[in-house]
């Protein structure tokens, strides 16, 4: 009988982790494929085989690495992230559920849980959810006093774009983006010369100051990533050659020991 450990060398092994993402890969092409007309009516028995056959490879993987981890399975994130994700695939695509097809190519989102270079971007970005928060609260502080300010200033003037609060934030998200600004400004000049400052001030603060500090929260997050990843590298490092070092003393006691007592028999004869 395999044993669980023997199931988890398997699930675990270099070649095995390979092979998985070979085939989400071989996976995204079909589902790629199956987006065209033609390629559907030349090759589509062909293209809803490889995708079957894909999807039954998934569900063995995640069954084996159940079987081999036991209840170790739902402690990791990425494990239930996995499951989710061919959760969704094997539920039925006809009928109501049939807008659930789309979502197969959720699949590959399972090359993040499989790359370990993804899955530190990923946690560094997760890392900097808390920090993303309080810089979305500043921005969204920053966007509606702007959009009142713009309501009240250029309302009259282009209704079109500042004509009651909502439109006025639609068009200053816009201009945030840095999308046709210009043409709005130019438009508002015409009436009102000084219009440039509002727009000015409101760019350095929106787009060059608060979101400069989105990159930085998310490379600051990525960067505590990284180091960690390397203290846990040094840590797994120093107790490898902690063991190696203990194996090697206790070898030199061990053959201290046989040279004592040879030196002891060699004495008594």
């Amino acid at each position: 009988m395999i044993t669980r450990e023997a199931i988890r060398v398997l699930v675990t092994h270099r070649r095995f982790q390979q092979f998985i993402i070979a085939v989400i890969l071989l996976n995204a092409v079909t589902l790629g494929l199956e987006t065209s007309r033609a390629m559907v009516g030349q090759f589509g028995t062909v293209l809803t085989f490889l995708d079957r056959a894909a999807l039954a490879i998934f569900v063995i993987e995640l069954t084996l690495r159940l079987y081999g981890f036991g209840w170790r399975f739902f402690r990791d994130p990425w494990n239930v992230f996995d499951l989710i994700i061919i959760g969704i695939a094997v539920v039925p695509t006809s009928g109501p559920f049939s807008v659930l097809r789309a979502m197969r190519v959720l699949r590959m989102l399972r090359l993040i849980s499989m790359v370990p270079a993804m899955r530190r971007v990923v946690s560094g970005l997760l890392r900097s959810v808390p920090g993303l928060l309080s810089i979305m609260a500043l921005l969204a502080l920053v966007l509606y006093v702007a959009g009142v300010m713009a309501t009240k200033m250029f309302g009259s003037i282009q209704p079109e774009n500042f004509g009651d609060l909502g439109t006025s934030l639609f068009t200053l998200f816009q201009v945030m983006t840095g999308e046709a600004w210009p043409d709005i400004a130019r438009e508002l000049m015409k009436e009102q010369p000084m219009a440039w400052i509002f727009f000015v001030v409101y760019i350095l603060v929106s787009s060059f100051a608060v979101l400069n500090l989105f990159i930085a929260v998310v490379v600051g997050g990525m960067e505590n990533e990284m180091t960690e990843d390397v203290l846990e590298a040094e840590e797994k490092n120093a107790a490898a050659q902690a063991a190696s070092d203990q194996l090697l003393l206790t070898e030199i006691r061990a053959l201290r020991e046989e040279v004592t007592a040879m030196r002891a028999l060699a004495e008594k004869r």
